[in-house]
């Protein structure tokens, strides 16, 4: 997986030191866009989308909030972290389970590696490792280790 040469890899200013990978909490196959998720965050209060990028079903990633801009993704590490989110993470009953699909799989390592080259300091972390929740639903910590 490539990725795509329109995207906008800047080094942000801000002194990141998490990249932090999260799920929509949508179920499986369940098409979500960059809009839809702005639109969701700015009912909860925010000033829009709070993730940096979003990695959609078909593998395709869509810039979200500009990474100079700290996200609104995870309480206690905005300031310092990129926002990383899947479209998915719920099964049919709406359980979480892990949904992705093979094109998010290879986009997910494509764009990982992306940022750890740009912020090589950089920890990959699942929200799960800091918050109640199942979030990503995987142990993203674990899988990107090697990243």
């Amino acid at each position: 997986m490539e990725i795509h040469k329109q995207m906008a890899f800047e080094k942000s200013r801000r002194n990141i030191t998490e990249i932090i990978v999260h799920c929509t909490a949508t179920p499986a196959g369940r098409r979500v866009s960059v809009a839809d998720i702005d639109s969701w965050h700015r009912q909860r209060g925010f000033n829009g989308i709070g993730y940096h990028y979003v990695v959609e079903l078909d593998g395709h990633i869509a810039q979200g909030r500009p990474v100079h801009l700290a996200g609104a993704h995870c309480k206690g590490h905005n300031s310092n972290s990129i926002g990383v989110v899947y479209v998915g993470g719920l099964d049919a009953d709406g359980r979480a389970a892990d949904t992705r699909t093979a094109a998010q799989r290879n986009a997910l390592i494509a764009l990982l590696s992306q940022l750890r080259r740009i912020y090589p300091g950089a920890a990959i972390h699942g929200h799960r490792d800091f918050a109640a929740k199942e979030c990503p639903c995987f142990n993203a910590t674990k899988e990107y280790a090697a990243l």
